[in-house]
């Protein structure tokens, strides 16, 4: 051989060896994964993540994927953005390492040990489980749990060579004979788009996909690409050993493989869950009869089991066609597989036998488990209602699939003691005991399972206002402690003298630098009283002391009324009286503050009157000129404005009674309304009523209708009768003031009618459009000169509301939860309503010297524990605001404690007394103050000069709202709704009574000491919550307010 010919022969020779030498590299690392295992080992070691306090500027969060969407991950960065501006900060947040923020941004999936089993916990301010709710909810703990069989069936199906202990370094994610097959596959595809492309993923690339990937599909090749490099370094995260990491593949993939979804159930994911919703089989029995199992003499029930396992297992590839449909070939299939594992060896022919013989009938939907009683889901309900809001998560059930952890500021074990307690009202015995019988209590006949009872108890921490409890013993989701409506009776009292105190104080703060001789130059309105007396006040005042706001407040307090009740008032668009509910409280004059101990009524209608007369006052200076001179142009325009509001409201009523009725329904309603008093003036009006809803009535349609509507007992219409009738009382024949008139019919409820006949979809808006001419022709009589009178009421009434509207939105600045108040002086004891939950606010500001707090039932919340996103959000409040004068919060305080010292709440005085652990007494009783309120709402009916012409009770409710030491504040109602609501004569003194019962808990929780108990939470050191301090002042003002000594009525 030529020299050039060995120099050819040694180049093949080393091309052929290298290629060798790569060949054998390649198949040992396609085998063995050593290199791989090195290199991603070597990685995971700087994908790391540590939480620290404080927010975090190195992290990111998920983009797709249907995992990272259910468990809240993708949403992170918005829920931190809510949750800032709802007062709360980062507490405590992930740092991801360099190396995984950046191979995040480049779209791979952080390697971490991923939950299979999360959802929303929720604890007490002991950190105690109040709810936990897990999905799936049926797992396996391990890979010890799960059963060889399942293990080898799965295996077969999905990913044979997953555990093969041959090759400890092996990715998971790379199975290159199914890769390769895929592969070759594909480009077949390009030429025949018929071909079948069944998919190359392992068990560990189809987790990333499904959890990942958008919509839980692959999307490209550059997304498998992305979940194999996910998978891979998973594997390695923690070393280069990857037998560990595969064993949990196997139970990862069982515990959360997609199986479709299922109605009243929602998404299943795991083999768990998806036994027991698709075959109704339960997991646990599952897996005991396959762990038992003999596999060559197995019994039909355990065959049973395994075969619809295995049924799952492969149907995970097109789980809403084979589980959703009746009509699949799932049955045949199983049986496939079950022939192919056999020849396998990976089950015994005895198994395959055995399931071959079973069949795959699907289970009924499964009955939802019965939920935990409404009744002691308030607190949580609340907490969660809480965290939906802030959250913006408005499902149920997306909220509960959360990975989070929230910390609620109740107190678990004191929200069982007051639901047992107040659920205890409703037995007749128990109620006995718990003192509630007897006098303005329940009576010996009243049966008290219709009592309502609620229960709401705050504490000021720092500069919020936590929730402790918040119960009632109805057994519904509706809360009556936030979401009623109820007239709370003399409780309205409070709100009305934190006002009236309000108003003599802005009247000192315009005139307290005025000098004795231009305050005596003031022209002051003989009608406003309240800016009469402060100014005389002023006036008289020898001293600079006496001057002094606090020394201005505490004569206020001292200011008298009369109780009278013989009095009518003009309120409310009408007159009104008014009763006391003690005789001897209608027989003198007595001051603000004896009143308020003494709850009498006529004392604080009075005082509304003032607060009323002030405001209008202030708006209208000159508002007397409006009264004495006709001429006064601004009169007209309030008549006007008095018929279009009255207009429109009578208008509203008439389309609520007659919208969705067809026109015939709304003639027979409108006629069926008509009076018919004797056989004349029957006819007179049936007549004008008929043509004036209906002008085009003919003859004949007229006379039938009358026969027919004309009472039995009154003599027969003839033809000529009912001729006359249909020429005099034609629709052109009256305006629509006369036709009102002859029908006693309202003239605005027949235009309604016609209207509709002639446009039956018209809205409520289209009609207020329409009729606004007609409703000022209908007012006419009230713009003729000779009805003085009757103008200055309706001039009175618009002054009135307007009144009412400035008073609504001071109570609204404290807490009140409506749009307005019901314009009449009886709002004072209660009219407008509300709730025992606003009520509590009001109580919370006075106790904080008059600075709210922020009402919060949530403290903190941790997102996504152990994951490179854990970030936990804690309440931070800012400080209060000032809403009343520190001054007037120390009065109020002072009036609640006059309250239970020696007025309506007596009965608990000193009753609250700190106990040891052996149950013996220590300490002083803790301060408590309060007021009651007896509220027996009703609807009735008057008559000329404000007589009652009808009456119906409503309901009936007894509340009682209190403060409690130095932090604790709340509310105690009794509520009865129609229609047994007349049966029973109790008043707030059954509240007060309920409170007492439930003295021992509150005492426990309220009392000084560090010691943990149950009844005491330990939050209150969180770092979260700030320590409260009163505006500048406040503490002066109420030692002096509680220092003041008592005093007593004048004789």
């Amino acid at each position: 051989m030529s020299r050039r010919g060995w120099i050819l022969a040694g180049v093949a020779v080393a091309v052929c060896g290298g290629a060798y030498v790569v060949v054998s590299l390649v198949a040992s690392e396609a085998r063995t994964s050593q290199w791989q295992a090195r290199y991603m080992s070597r990685l995971g070691k700087a994908l790391t993540y540590e939480v620290q306090p404080g927010a975090s500027d190195s992290i990111r969060y998920p983009h797709s994927g249907p995992y990272d969407l259910r468990l809240g991950y993708e949403r992170l960065g918005e829920f931190g953005e809510r949750l800032l501006r709802e007062g709360y900060i980062t507490v405590a947040q992930s740092r991801m390492s360099p190396d995984m923020v950046r191979l995040m941004e480049q779209g791979i999936f952080p390697p971490y040990r991923e939950k299979n089993q999360a959802g929303l916990l929720v604890r007490d301010c002991n950190a105690l489980t109040l709810s936990h709710e897990r999905y799936p909810q049926r797992q396996y703990d391990d890979f010890e749990a799960v059963p060889k069989v399942l293990i080898a069936s799965l295996l077969f199906v999905e990913n044979q060579n997953l555990l093969n202990p041959e090759y400890p370094m092996m990715n998971p994610a790379l199975d290159w004979r199914r890769l390769s097959r895929a592969v070759l596959d594909q480009g077949i595809r390009l030429a025949d788009r018929n071909h079948a492309t069944p998919g190359g993923s392992t068990l560990a690339t189809q987790i990333e996909k499904y959890r990942h990937s958008p919509e839980g599909k692959t999307q490209s090749i550059p997304d498998k690409l992305r979940q194999m490099t996910s998978a891979s370094l998973r594997a390695y995260r923690d070393g280069p050993d990857t037998q560990r990491a595969r064993e949990n593949i196997v139970v990862d993939y069982l515990n959360t493989v997609p199986m479709s979804a299922r109605a009243g159930h929602g998404e299943i994911d795991g083999i768990g869950d998806a036994l027991y919703v698709w075959y109704g089989e339960d997991f646990a029995e599952v897996n005991g009869l396959l762990r038992g199992m003999d596999p060559r003499n197995p019994t039909p029930r355990q065959a049973q089991a395994y075969k619809r396992a295995l049924s799952l297992i492969i149907s995970q590839r097109r789980p809403s066609y084979h589980l959703r449909r009746d009509d699949t070939n799932l049955d045949a299939l199983t049986g496939s597989y079950l022939r192919l594992l056999a020849a396998n060896n990976t089950i015994t022919p005895e198994l395959r036998d055995a399931a071959l013989a079973q069949s795959l009938d699907k289970a009924p939907p499964p009955q939802r488990p019965q939920p935990a009683p409404w009744v002691t889901r308030k607190a949580v309900n609340q907490v969660r209602n809480d965290v939906s809001r802030m959250l913006h998560v408005d499902s149920r059930y997306d909220l509960d699939r959360l990975d989070l952890t929230v910390d609620s500021t109740i107190n678990r074990e004191a929200q069982r003691l007051v639901t047992e307690t107040l659920q205890r009202i409703r037995n007749k015995d128990d109620a006995r005991q718990m003192g509630l019988y007897g006098k303005n209590l329940l009576r010996d006949g009243d049966d008290p399972s219709r009592l309502v009872a609620s229960f709401t108890l705050f504490e000021r921490v720092g500069n919020a206002s936590v929730v402790r409890v918040q119960a009632d013993n109805v057994d519904q989701p509706f809360d009556m402690n936030s979401g009623a409506r109820i007239n709370l009776g003399s409780t309205a009292k409070l709100r009305t003298l934190v006002t009236y105190l309000e108003v003599v104080n802005e009247i000192y703060d315009r005139h307290k630098d005025l000098s004795r001789a231009e305050l005596t130059a003031l022209q002051v309105p003989r009608q406003d009283a309240l800016t009469r007396w402060t100014v005389d006040y002023l006036i008289k005042a020898k001293t600079p002391a006496e001057r002094q706001r606090q020394a201005v407040l505490d004569a206020a307090m001292e200011r008298k009324y009369s109780g009278n009740a013989g009095e009518a008032f003009f309120t409310g668009g009408g007159m009104q009286a008014f009763t006391n509910f003690e005789k001897w409280e209608g027989e003198r004059q007595m001051t603000v503050r004896v009143a308020f101990q003494h709850s009498v009524n006529l004392v604080f209608i009075r005082m509304m009157r003032d607060i009323v007369r002030y405001e209008v006052w202030q708006a209208h200076p000159d508002a007397a000129t409006i009264f004495e001179d006709r001429a006064e142009p601004r009169r007209r325009g309030y008549l006007v404005q008095f018929a279009d509001e009255e207009g429109s409201a009578f208008m509203t009523t008439f389309w609520q009674r007659y919208r969705g009725k067809s026109d015939d329904e709304r003639l027979k309603a409108l006629l069926d309304r008509v009076k018919l008093p004797t056989a004349r003036l029957a006819a007179v009006r049936l007549s004008v009523t008929l043509l004036s809803a209906r002008p085009e009535t003919d003859f004949d349609t007229f006379a039938r209708t009358l026969r027919a509507r004309m009472p039995k007992q009154m003599p027969k219409l003839s033809d000529d009768d009912l001729q006359k009738l249909f020429v005099k009382y034609g629709h052109d024949k009256f305006s629509l003031n006369d036709r009102g008139y002859l029908s006693r019919i309202h003239p605005l409820e027949l235009w309604m009618v016609e209207y509709l006949g002639k446009h039956p979809d018209a809205t409520l808006k289209d009609i207020l459009q329409a009729s606004e001419p007609d409703r000022q022709t209908v007012y006419a009589w009230l713009f003729k000169t000779r009805s003085k009178l009757g103008q200055d009421a309706r001039i009175r009434t618009l002054l009135e509301r307007e009144a009412f509207g400035k008073i609504a939105v001071r109570w609204q600045r404290l807490g009140y939860p409506f749009d307005s108040l019901t314009p009449s002086y009886a709002t004072a004891v209660g009219a407008s309503g509300d709730r025992p939950a606003a009520l509590a606010e009001l109580a919370g500001i006075i106790l904080g010297h008059g600075v709210d707090a922020q009402p919060s039932a949530v403290r903190t919340l941790a997102f996504a524990a152990n994951t490179p996103y854990a970030t936990t959000y804690g309440l931070h409040p800012q400080p209060g605001k000032p809403l009343i004068a520190p001054e007037i919060a120390g009065l109020a305080r002072r009036s609640m404690l006059d309250v239970v010292q020696a007025g309506t709440a007596k009965s608990i005085n000193g009753l609250f007394v700190p106990v040891n652990r052996k149950g013996q007494a220590q300490g002083v009783p803790l301060l408590v103050g309060g007021k009651t309120g007896t509220g027996d709402q009703r609807y009735q009916t008057y008559g000329s000069g404000g007589r009652v012409i009808s009456s119906r009770a409503v309901n009936r409710s007894a509340t009682f709202v209190f403060l409690i030491g130095e932090r604790y504040f709340g509310t105690v109602t009794v509520h009865v709704k129609e229609p047994y609501a007349a049966r029973y004569v109790f008043t707030s003194a059954i509240a007060v009574r309920v409170l007492r019962a439930l003295a021992p808990q509150i005492t426990a929780m309220a009392a000084p000491g560090t010691d943990a108990t149950l009844l005491r939470c330990r939050d209150t050191a969180a770092p979260a919550l700030t320590a409260f301090s009163p505006p500048p002042g406040a503490a002066a003002a109420a030692a002096a307010s509680a220092l003041a000594p008592d005093r007593v009525v004048d004789e």
